[in-house]
């Protein structure tokens, strides 16, 4: 088989990652990476040993797959340029700016015939592949992600930014469509929300509350799953989760056990996701449309925030 030829578009913090790791994997060959930086793409370049460039047209016919990692405003454009191309994208979370620019990415991946791929990572953690199998029907779920503050993504709001991995984690989990979500947070530092909460209640009877923060004092990524006899405890930081079972004997409690994994690079994981989809034509794990079904949800969130309204607001598919 020929060797898949990748390239990465915006090589930051994020995207220097992505080409690391198509430069380490058998079968890939990273043709090059694209930067509005020449300096920070030629040094990158150097290290991998592969080419660098400023525009992103330069790939287009060399390429058969890239990574889109650059600020949220651009992913629309940059993804669409590809996709008509022929070309393979795994595309960086949030998906796009609107829905309806989501809509037109899964439109065109469908019509060429081409992946897809939306980079929620926390799909690839062992604290959630390890708890996945042992869910049944949720009853509630909460989920929390906070860090302190940096400067870094602060173009999105941290709905866009934190709360969205847990909302497209939650989505999946629920077993059912969202009917309605309720939303409080505030701006803090930047002009955009840093602080948001949001409950969401699914057609099943499922509720799921999740709270994101990139003003705390602490770093936190936990995902907790109550359902009639057990809760399941998810630490993506750790990458490890335990199951609390309900116990009888000798007197009512809850039993704890650890649920086995062995850590794993999820980015690498999610990048051979990626790759192994290209090579078999299948779709991905988290494919445009689980990428819109969060991108439609985090707007509700938001947009609730920014209007002031904390009522139940309904939503649909």
């Amino acid at each position: 088989m020929n060797a898949i030829r990748a390239g990465v578009i915006g090589v930051g913090y994020l995207g220097k990652f992505h080409a690391e790791k198509y430069a380490a994997l058998p079968g890939i060959e990273l043709v090059g990476v694209v930067d509005a930086d020449s300096g920070r793409a030629k040094l990158l370049a150097e290290q991998l040993k592969t080419e660098s460039f400023t525009d992103p047209r330069r790939l287009i016919g060399r390429v058969d797959a890239v990574s889109i990692v650059v600020p949220t405003v651009h992913h629309h454009s940059l993804a669409k340029l590809f996709l008509e191309a022929g070309v393979h994208v795994l595309l960086e979370k949030p998906m796009t700016v609107t829905v309806d620019q989501a809509d037109e990415l899964i439109g065109l991946s469908r019509a060429r015939g081409r992946v897809l791929q939306i980079g929620h990572i926390e799909r690839y953690n062992p604290a959630l592949t390890g708890i996945r199998p042992l869910i049944r029907k949720p009853k509630h779920l909460f989920a929390e992600r906070a860090a302190p503050f940096t400067v870094r993504c602060t173009d999105v709001s941290v709905v866009l930014d934190l709360m969205i991995h847990d909302i497209d984690i939650i989505a999946d989990l629920a077993g059912s469509q969202p009917c309605a979500v309720s939303s409080a947070g505030a701006a803090i530092i930047t002009d955009k929300i840093d602080l948001a909460a949001a409950r969401i209640l699914f057609q099943n009877g499922c509720v799921a509350d999740i709270v994101a923060s990139r003003v705390s004092d602490e770093k936190k990524r936990i995902l907790r799953v109550l359902e009639q006899e057990q809760v399941i405890i998810a630490d993506y930081q750790t990458q490890q989760s335990t199951i609390l079972r309900r116990i009888t004997e000798p007197v009512p409690g809850m039993h704890a056990q650890p649920v086995a994994a062995e850590r794993r690079d999820t980015l690498a994981d999610e990048i051979q996701a990626f790759i192994a989809c290209v090579q078999k034509g299948e779709q991905p794990l988290v494919s445009g449309t689980e990428g819109r079904r969060a991108l439609a949800l985090a707007a509700v969130v938001e947009e609730s925030i920014l209007a002031g309204r904390t009522e139940f607001v309904s939503v649909s598919a």
